[in-house]
């Protein structure tokens, strides 16, 4: 079963259980599927929907950290599931030893010698490593092995 009929299917599982947050969260991904499939004019693989699913936890953790500035712990509380439910769809992230062992391969692979060649290494890193790391991690990683 691909992930957009996981999803689907779990909207259905969440209307039945009558789980609100669950089914509305879902329902939100789906959307954000439907639009860009609508706006691209193709369907989407499940690399794709993982691009998504990456882009709502970004979005979930950037709400997290304002709403603790904030002191509103009922919506910390509430954006904390969502990003539990929006991970449990994405694949085990990497150890940090691992994602570290694939960009020294990766600046070997390129030949990058400074700062100059973090696009090259960024490029083929989130190619290589997919959603099993986010950018933000694999350019803190680069950084320090470019910088050691």
């Amino acid at each position: 079963m691909n992930l957009r009929e996981q999803i689907k299917s779990d909207i259905k599982d969440a209307m039945r259980a009558k789980e609100t947050a669950k089914r509305d969260t879902l329902r939100n991904i789906q959307t954000m599927i439907k639009q860009i499939e609508v706006d691209e004019r193709k369907e989407l693989t499940d690399t794709d929907i993982e691009k998504i699913l990456m882009k709502y936890a970004k979005q979930r953790k950037d709400g997290i950290a304002q709403f603790k500035e904030a002191q509103r712990d009922d919506l910390v509380v509430k954006e904390e599931a969502e990003l539990a439910l929006v991970e449990s769809y994405l694949p085990k992230p990497m150890e940090d030893s691992e994602l570290e062992t694939v960009i020294k391969n990766i600046i070997a692979e390129v030949g990058a010698t400074g700062m100059q060649d973090m696009g090259k290494i960024m490029g083929n890193a989130k190619q290589a490593i997919g959603s099993r790391a986010d950018g933000a991690r694999i350019n803190k990683v680069a950084k320090k092995l470019l910088l050691s």
